[in-house]
């Protein structure tokens, strides 16, 4: 493939990629299918399109066109040359707020477009559950179609012109009255109008095949709307004129309850004639936590629009009001509307997993019957998955009949495939028994199209092909979908993996302790490509940093996908393209809490760095900042702090630090305390008091670096009436710990000896797993006096809360003791409500601005603190994302310029934006540190809030 990787190079401006990596990113899609491109090209204009076709046709390399890479069917996957329109062209070219219509290039992502149209009350109609990554591009590939459709219509509805270039190279600009076509396509139509009018099945959601009829003289001959839907087999899209539609001013939602999914089916028709924006669906398997829905175990999501609030609501109560449901709630307030549609939206990724975990997988993802029909159908489909042994959880667009589904298919061994097979086959014929397509909004793809001769018959299916070889007679565009298409069977992703167990360190508890099965979590829904967090989200700041794939969630988890089949990535764990990519994951566990599969990013990176650097030199920073307790209690017991501090702040020393141990030389050393928070313990001599005794940990950042955190929490603990006490530092055979209700402890009898607790973090977070777990060992064995008592263990520190919650029972999981530590820790807040309910905070009564701890949003949750700071009088919200910093993420040579602009994101701005006298809110380490060196602001632990409370000095 030199001689094409030289000829794209020499004719196109955009990237041309035939790396490893390059490749290995393109693999996959959303679906269950896996193809090896020779390489990929990022265009930046329609004339780079045209080079790098004219290249591929010489050479008879087939063209693949990707926009989010989310489908779901396998088109956006291919063996020859991937176009990647996500990086270039992605631009909204214009915009005519009177016309109403909009020129987009096709990596454009739908939720720009709807941002700049906002302002004018408009919106593109459609607007799949991926609008916040999915492109224009691919949504007129697919004729993607979104919640909204029954007042919208699909893509193709919202299509008014497009410019495509064929496999041959012909520019064309489609749009009604045959305009674009290519020769012949009307000479095939005019003999088989006959067909066209009687072929197709009539219902909202028809997205499979070619839409033919949409040629028909009776349908204006619209050459753009019959391609709308030829997933890029026809030609390459280039730019394209989209209708908007005038956006409600204001809009209700009126959430129905159902006694099961079936009630729900049937009703969904019924509201049709009131006009509604949605009619969505969902039974309680894909509810987390049915607590915020009304009664019912299915539920209706139906959306109403007016000109005000008020008549927005008397549409939603009127639709109750028709609803023959068990319950109802009506909701106008725009972020109780969101959380609800969160619930929604999420389910294309929670679907992956079953209630009791079992894996699950698209393939048969949206079948669509006509509306009146869903009920019966949803009927004859759950007794099919029965008769085949199988599981699955339909939910999706009631309104228009078409069904989501993930199937607990076992596609990993041959008997499973072969089931895969004989299902779908059934599944077919019974969709075409009920008069619906076999595709209702994603495409068929290699997924479903091997059966379109079951619903439309071979002769139609035969024009189909002769339609595909007039626009592309050389199938050089994306061969194998649509027409002659490939084995549904063939091909799919988890066939390269391995099959016995892979040596791994964690125990990846929630996946059996299967590591390729953790990473065969990661769907391709692409949540992670997200690129602008609302709300308290994290997920996934590199990404939003860099723009880059290979810096997602996503893109990682292909790469490591590809590292264990060993075909793209060839050397395993010593691979330096997946280390790369990894290098710029925070670690923020994002991913964690905002996938919808939960996949842990932060877990997969630990593990990866431990295998990579087992036996070899690892960076420097991994010898710094990864041990960095080492270094911090050496200096604590030399009595050093003050000279270590006063070095680092001549600039030709720190400077050689910095290189010598792979700091960033941005970056500002952190001064370290002259007295440590143990020893000010020591010193202290508190009163024994009678309350519940909660065990304060002296975590590294607290202990050494920002003692004065600790010791605000003891003012605040013990002036809720709390006994406190440090862990002990010495392994005992007795506890002396009391149970926290009738034995007395003297505190200073914990801190005699000298052993320290550590949650291990720092080492988790470079890859030194050995040590990690040495560390983790001896401390449990330190803890086991406090494991046999009722007493929490308080964490001021969110990371390291995170760590002992997460990480130590995840890599010491055969100790059952790490299982019981992690119980017991609770954050300050939550030790707080639980332990002294009763006590009232002092009230402060200041705005406060901020950013959650990206690991207290992801692992540990933020109830208890958000009810604290209310009960406290301190107002406002934090905001999400992550600071950049993130422990020794931020002060790595080399992280400097991804740091900064993750603070830039979101925490920056919004302090700078906070009017005056508000307090910052920063529970972690580095975001305080991120905040004094970034902007010269200092940052507050909310015991310390608390604590000058306590003091008249809020």
């Amino acid at each position: 493939m030199s001689g094409l990787e030289a000829g794209l190079r020499a004719a196109v401006r955009g990237e041309v990629g035939f790396d490893v990596t390059s490749r290995a990113l393109v693999t996959m899609d959303a679906s269950n299918y896996r193809r090896v491109p020779h390489g990929v090209v990022a265009p930046v204009d329609a004339d780079d399109v045209a080079a790098a076709v004219a290249v591929c046709r010489e050479h008879g390399v087939p063209v693949v066109a990707r926009g989010g890479g989310t489908s779901i069917a396998g088109q956006a996957t291919g063996t020859g040359v991937v176009l990647d329109f996500t990086r270039h062209m992605n631009r909204l070219v214009a915009l005519d707020p009177e016309a109403r219509t909009a020129v987009v290039q096709p990596g454009l992502v739908l939720d720009r477009l709807q941002e700049a149209a906002a302002p004018h009350g408009l919106r593109f109609g459609p607007d799949p559950s991926t609008h916040s990554r999915c492109t224009l591009g691919g949504m007129i590939g697919n004729n993607s179609c979104g919640s909204h459709s029954v007042a919208w219509g699909t893509t193709a509805d919202s299509v008014r012109e497009l410019d495509v270039i064929t496999a041959r190279g012909r520019r064309l600009r489609l749009g009604q009255g045959w305009a674009g076509a290519p020769d012949g396509l009307r000479e095939l139509v005019d003999g088989e109008l006959a067909r066209l009018r009687t072929g197709f099945p009539e219902l909202p959601r028809r997205i499979s095949g070619y839409a033919l009829d949409a040629l028909l003289p009776e349908r204006g001959a619209d050459v753009a709307r019959s391609f709308c839907g030829s997933e890029g087999t026809l030609g390459v899209l280039t730019e394209a004129v989209v209708r908007l539609v005038e956006a409600p001013r204001a809009r209700a939602l009126a959430v129905l309850g159902y006694a099961d999914e079936s009630a729900a089916a049937e009703a969904a028709a019924g509201l049709l004639p009131y006009s509604p924006l949605t009619v969505e669906g969902m039974a309680e398997d894909l509810v987390p936590s049915p607590a915020a829905l009304p009664r019912g175990a299915a539920w209706l999501f139906v959306e109403t629009g007016g000109e005000s609030a008020e008549q927005a609501r008397a549409r939603a109560e009127a639709i109750v009001r028709a609803a023959d449901g068990v319950d109802a709630l009506v909701v106008t307030d725009p972020a109780g509307q969101r959380a609800l549609w969160r619930i929604r939206e999420d389910a294309s990724g929670t679907a992956t997993r079953m209630p009791d975990g079992t894996e699950a997988w698209p393939g048969w993802e949206d079948c669509a019957v006509p509306p009146a029909r869903l009920g019966p159908y949803l009927r004859d489909f759950r007794a099919l998955l029965a008769a085949h042994g199988l599981r699955g959880t339909p939910y999706g667009h009631f309104g228009d009949g078409c069904i989501h589904v993930r199937i607990d298919f076992d596609l990993l061994t041959e008997p499973g495939i072969a089931r895969f097979r004989r299902f779908s086959e059934e599944l077919a014929e019974l969709v075409v028994t009920h008069g619906g397509s076999l595709s209702g909004e994603h495409g068929d793809g290699q997924a479903r199209a091997e059966l379109l001769p079951k619903m439309y018959g071979p002769e139609m299916v035969g024009l189909f092909e002769r339609a595909k070889v007039v626009w592309d007679p050389d199938d050089l565009l994306n061969p194998g979908m649509l027409v002659r298409p490939a084995p549904l069977d063939a091909g799919l992703r988890f066939s390269v993996l391995p099959r016995e167990p892979v040596d791994v360190a964690f125990g990846y508890p929630a996946d059996g302790g299967d590591f390729p099965a953790a990473v065969r979590r990661c769907v391709g829904v692409a949540k992670c490509r997200t690129t602008s967090v609302s709300g308290s989200g994290v997920m996934c700041p590199s990404f939003r940093a860099t723009g880059a794939e290979e810096h997602s969630t996503r893109g990682r988890a292909r790469l490591l996908h590809e590292m264990l089949a060993g075909e793209v990535v060839t050397d395993g764990w010593r691979s330096t393209q997946v280390r790369d990519a990894l290098d710029l994951c925070l670690s923020c566990k994002g991913c964690r809490s905002d996938c919808p599969v939960e996949v842990d990013m932060a877990t997969y990176k630990a593990e990866f760095l431990h295998h990579h650097y087992a036996g070899r030199r690892r960076p420097a920073a991994h010898y710094t900042m990864g041990r960095l307790p080492v270094w911090l209690r050496a200096v604590s017991r030399t009595h050093t702090a003050r000279l270590v501090n006063a070095l680092a702040r001549v600039r030709p020393v720190a400077g050689v630090a910095k290189r010598l141990g792979g700091i960033a030389p941005e970056r500002e050393i952190p001064r370290v305390a002259t007295l440590t928070f143990s020893r000010w313990w020591e010193r202290r001599r508190a009163s024994v008091r009678g309350g519940d005794l909660v065990v304060l940990w002296p975590d590294t950042f607290t202990e050494y670096l920002s003692p004065s955190v600790g010791r605000a929490a003891v003012r605040v603990l013990e002036a809720a009436g709390l006994r406190v006490a440090l862990p002990p530092t010495v392994r005992l055979e007795k506890p002396p710990v009391g149970d926290g209700r009738t034995v007395a402890l003297d505190p200073l009898s914990l801190l005699r000896g000298r052993g320290h607790v550590c949650c291990g973090l720092t080492y988790v977070s470079t890859g030194q797993l050995d040590r990690a777990r040495a560390v983790m060992r001896r401390t449990l064995d330190l803890m086991e006096p406090v494991l046999e008592t009722d007493a929490p263990v308080v964490v001021l520190e969110p990371s390291c809360a995170a760590a002992l919650r997460t990480d130590v029972p995840e890599l010491l999981h055969d100790d059952p003791r790490a299982a019981r530590l992690a119980a017991k820790v609770r954050t300050f807040a939550e030790a707080l409500e639980r332990h002294a309910p009763g006590w009232t905070p002092p009230r402060v009564d200041r705005p406060v601005t901020g950013q959650t701890h990206c690991h207290q949003h992801a692992v540990l949750g933020d109830a208890a603190d958000r009810r604290l700071r209310g009960a406290a009088q301190l107002t406002g919200e934090l905001s999400g994302g992550c600071c950049g910093l993130a422990g020794n993420f931020g002060f790595e040579k080399g992280h400097y310029e991804v740091s900064a602009a993750c603070a830039e994101e979101q925490l920056l701005p919004s302090v700078r934006d906070a009017p005056d006298g508000t307090v910052v809110l920063a529970d972690g380490f580095s975001c305080r540190t991120q905040l004094e060196q970034l902007a010269g602001v200092r940052g507050r632990h909310l015991a310390e809030v608390l604590a000058a409370g306590l003091e008249g000095d809020g």
